[in-house]
């Protein structure tokens, strides 16, 4: 056999000492003439059904050489569909996300629960057990369970005692602004959380949770390393600078109470509603809190089960199902516009279609329209917007009387002089919403100062101190506050330095002097003296171009009247808080020095600027809608400003947890639609 004809028997033979198949090779190949020059191309010469047999000399026939070519990767037999690439490709990066979130969590959990013991952790003995003193011998809280647990409260014993009374936006926003480890500070509240109040409308129909609009306290005052009392303040020793709290216990009738010392003292314990006088405010509902937005939630949903069952008569359904809103303010629009949208889009596909014709939403105001405070643009669009989705508003009515299944209005009439109309209206849900008025311990405040005249609240001072208290240790901001501008205190003082010609009078040049340093003084008299010449010639009686000091009087008392005034609402509360956490910023950084040299404090008007606010415009949510209220400026829209309207309070949260947990709130909403259980 020629030699040629030996190699692939020698490769059959390896191929069968290796355990290689020895039966025809079946792959895919391209078949080509052997002359091809490919040089990518393997020459593979092999025979079919060799027998090798030293005793035959017959051979098979060797086959025409072929050409086996590698397959191209573009070839039909390795290309995949496009799309079944793309669902390998995401199944791929599926299970490898969902893997990597596991993981994530795997590991979260693994650090989060670890055991952990905290053995001979150091206390106080005085915060164990308390010395007694005071007028009253309480018991004096100096110390905390929790100031010898580490350095850095060993730290803050030495730092001046700051004591905050309330637990809301006034209270948050001065924890927010304050530096950290600079004051020993303790906040007493009743209540463990602070609550998004603009969103409680929302809460008593489902839209939100309540938990989503709540945050701990707690959370809040570890920011600052501070403390947590839950207490509500009654009384104040100020010879003495110590704050009187009591404590309730679910066990005993009786409170605790006790004494808290400090070195300054914030009040910012809001408001309560306004009574007005109005008999049976007992049947009223009222949404200033947690607890508000949880009963009102379980009274509606209680009315429309027992307006569903076969035993109501009609007259018991159509009071069931009645529901009156006294008050046209932010918080009594915003509820009935969200009670409207409840009713629309969520019960009347689940409870029988009979109630729709007995469900009513009123909504009663004394003034000539809702939402007062915005412009007329705002105010009009509202009640136009109310009348499309069946709300029915009631302007120049006044609330006589309150029944548990009724509401006593009085109509003003139209004709002069007569007498006004006495309506009754069926009312199985009533929600009071008009005014505020001071709390108890805001009360006992005002009864304990001197020259303290304000039948809302306490009044302060530029810097926001609590007037007749001793300077530098009261302040108070939020609904509790209100500013008092005494421009006739500063009148002689302003009268002789600049009456620069000695001629007792004021001359416009003069007066434009006099202007920029009462804009100074008095940051909020910039709106009403913005037209200094207009102001000049109206108090210029006489119309000889200059001001006696009778008529720079009588301008001083009427704009001292127009600055007293600033509306109870989150974003003043909030911007007073933060004013008051800079200005004690600034103070401790001078507290060493004051300490070295004996000083215990120094006056505000030393070391800091009077409080200036800027109004960031009002909005009001009215039923998948909303307006905005800016300078005049006014801003109505259908579902674009309502998801505007929801960007701004979602931004406004205290933390990211309250976000997130929003935000799943109002996508649930739209999915699946509102809770409609009751609990």
């Amino acid at each position: 056999m020629p030699p040629a004809s030996l190699a692939p028997l020698r490769s059959l033979t390896l191929a069968r000492l290796v355990g290689a198949p020895t039966g025809p090779l079946r792959f895919p190949y391209h078949r080509v003439p052997a002359s091809s020059k490919e040089p990518s191309s393997l020459l593979v010469q092999f025979r079919q059904n060799v027998r090798f047999n030293s005793s035959s000399t017959n051979s098979t026939p060797i086959p025409e050489p072929v050409v086996v070519t590698p397959i191209s990767p573009n070839s039909r037999f390795s290309r995949r569909h496009p799309f079944t690439a793309f669902c390998l490709r995401l199944g791929i990066s599926s299970v490898l996300g969902v893997g990597l979130i596991v993981g994530c969590i795997l590991l979260h959990d693994a650090f989060t629960y670890s055991e952990r013991h905290a053995d001979r952790v150091p206390a106080n003995p005085l915060s164990l057990h308390p010395r007694r003193g005071g007028k009253k011998n309480l018991p004096i809280i100096e110390a905390n369970l929790d100031d010898e647990q580490d350095e850095v409260t060993r730290s803050l014993k030495e730092k001046p005692r700051l004591v905050i009374v309330g637990g809301g936006w006034g209270a948050v926003a001065l924890l927010q602004s304050l530096p950290t480890q600079s004051y020993n500070v303790t906040l007493i509240s009743p209540q463990t959380y602070f609550a998004f109040t603009p969103l409680l409308p929302s809460a008593c129909v489902g839209t939100v949770e309540i938990r989503s609009l709540v945050e701990p306290i707690r959370k809040l005052v570890a920011r600052v390393r501070g403390h947590y009392l839950m207490g509500a303040a009654v009384d104040v020793d100020m010879s003495e600078r110590l704050l009187e709290i009591e404590v309730y216990d679910d066990d005993k009738q009786q409170p605790t109470r006790c004494y808290v010392p400090y070195d300054k003292l914030v009040i910012a314990v809001g408001s309560k509603s306004n009574d007005h006088g109005v008999k049976g405010l007992e049947h009223c509902y009222q949404l200033k809190t947690v607890p508000d937005a949880q009963a009102i939630r379980r009274k509606i949903m209680s009315n429309l089960e027992k307006a569903a069952l076969p035993t109501t008569t009609p007259e018991e359904r159509k009071t069931l199902l009645s529901f009156v809103v006294c008050g046209g303010g932010p918080t009594g629009v915003e509820f009935a516009a969200e009670l409207s949208d409840m009713m629309a889009e969520d019960v009347l596909k689940y409870y029988p279609r009979i109630l729709d014709s007995e469900i009513s939403v009123k909504v009663i105001q004394s003034r000539d329209h809702i939402l007062n405070t915005y412009s007329e643009k705002i105010s009009e669009y509202a009640e136009a917007r109310f009348k499309r989705n069946d709300v029915n508003v009631i302007v120049n009515a006044r609330v006589q009387e309150i029944t548990p299944d009724k509401v006593v209005i009085s109509l003003k009439s139209e004709k002069e002089g007569e007498a006004p109309k006495i309506e009754e209206i069926p009312a199985g849900f009533v929600l009071w919403s008009t005014g505020i008025a001071m709390q108890p311990f805001t009360r006992r405040l005002v009864e304990l100062l001197p020259n303290q005249f304000h039948s809302k609240a306490v009044q302060v001072d530029a810097f926001q101190r609590v007037e007749g208290a001793p300077k530098g240790t009261i302040y108070a901001i939020g609904d509790s506050a209100t500013l008092h501008v005494d421009m006739l205190q500063d009148l002689l003082e302003l009268w002789d330095r600049y009456n620069k010609n000695s001629d007792d009078s004021i001359d416009f040049e003069e007066w434009q002097l006099m202007a920029a340093e009462i804009k100074k003084r008095h940051p909020l008299t910039k709106t009403y003296l913005s037209k200094l010449q207009g102001i000049f010639e109206e108090y210029d009686k006489d119309h000889d171009e200059k001001l006696s000091l009778n008529e720079v009087a009588a301008m001083f008392q009427a704009l001292g009247k127009k600055v007293t005034s600033l509306p109870a609402t989150a974003q003043v509360a909030a911007q007073q808080g933060k004013y008051l956490g800079k200005m004690f910023k600034k103070l401790a950084q001078q507290n060493q020095t004051l300490r070295e040299n004996g000083m215990p404090d120094l006056d505000d008007e030393a070391y800091y600027k009077p409080f200036d606010y800027r109004h960031l415009g009002s909005l009001a949510y009215i039923g998948n809608s909303a307006v905005f209220d800016y300078q005049g400026w006014s801003v109505t829209g259908g579902l674009l400003a309502m998801y505007a309207w929801r960007s701004i309070y979602w931004s406004e949260q205290t933390s990211m947890r309250t976000r997130v947990l929003l935000m799943i709130d109002w996508i649930k909403r739209g999915i699946f639609g509102r809770d409609l259980s009751k609990f």
